[in-house]
């Protein structure tokens, strides 16, 4: 005969443990209520974040790539930071993740307003804030990162690429802060969507710009897909938190 366990002890025990995960969740805000704008993400709160009442956290913008743009969040998570959290892997971190609209690229106004709403809402460490992308995620890492480098500590853009002319019109309080923005980009040697020279033109950019230590890691054999080992690789994340914005 089989026992019946009260309800009671059931939540007592469980409830604890749903209250100690880690969530990953969909969200919608309305960006711009004139042209009723609507952003649909994903949003993960690290394990203690419902806990520790009082703490702020650093935040991660990850964006995708090309394939997974549309009106489904679970294909945001296929890759990257989305993926790996949704798999269990706890990482301390807020982290955004956007859908782009089909058709559509990256908007960095958007994305901006998005991170402002996400800042406004929960418990983010304003001096914490790190961005990164895969290819067309890449591109936009690039652009926002470098037309928001006072805000961003660190970017870490992934087999992209972009205007290096950008770099050059930063000027005065923009110029300065772009040269202590972290920088650590990832390619394939042997990427045959988005060249590894355009991960390289960046780079060389922000050196001659005067950037002291841009990095830029690039794996010999890889193709396109150099986002799977960097986003696994724990350093990376290490990496990120030794960046902050003052």
């Amino acid at each position: 005969m089989m026992k019946r366990i009260p309800l009671t002890f059931v939540l007592a025990v469980i409830g604890p443990l749903l209250h100690a995960a880690a969530v990953q969740a969909p969200k919608s805000v309305k960006i711009n209520q004139a042209q009723k704008l609507e952003v649909n993400f994903l949003l993960y709160l690290p394990r203690g974040y419902n806990k520790k009442k009082d703490a702020k956290w650093p935040v991660i913008l990850f964006l995708h790539g090309a394939g997974e743009r549309g009106d489904d969040l679970n294909r945001v998570k296929v890759h990257g930071p989305p993926k790996l959290v949704e798999n269990g892997k706890n990482l301390p971190f807020i982290i955004v993740s956007p859908q782009c609209p089909k058709g559509k690229v990256w908007d960095a106004d958007v994305l901006t307003a998005l991170l402002d709403h996400v800042c406004d809402t929960y418990r983010v460490d304003k001096a914490r804030q790190y961005l990164t992308g895969l290819s067309m995620g890449g591109y936009g890492t690039w652009g926002l990162g470098i037309k928001e480098c006072d805000r961003f500590a660190a970017i870490a853009p992934i087999c992209g690429g972009g205007n290096f002319i950008e770099i050059y019109n930063a000027s005065g309080v923009k110029g300065a802060a772009l040269r202590t923005l972290g920088v650590w980009a990832f390619h394939g040697g042997k990427d045959n969507v988005v060249p590894l020279a355009e991960s390289e033109k960046m780079i060389v950019g922000l050196k001659k710009f005067g950037h002291p230590n841009p990095k830029l890691t690039v794996y010999p054999e890889a193709r396109h897909d150099s986002w799977t080992k960097s986003y696994e690789n724990p350093k990376f994340y290490e990496w990120l938190l030794k960046h902050t914005r003052k």
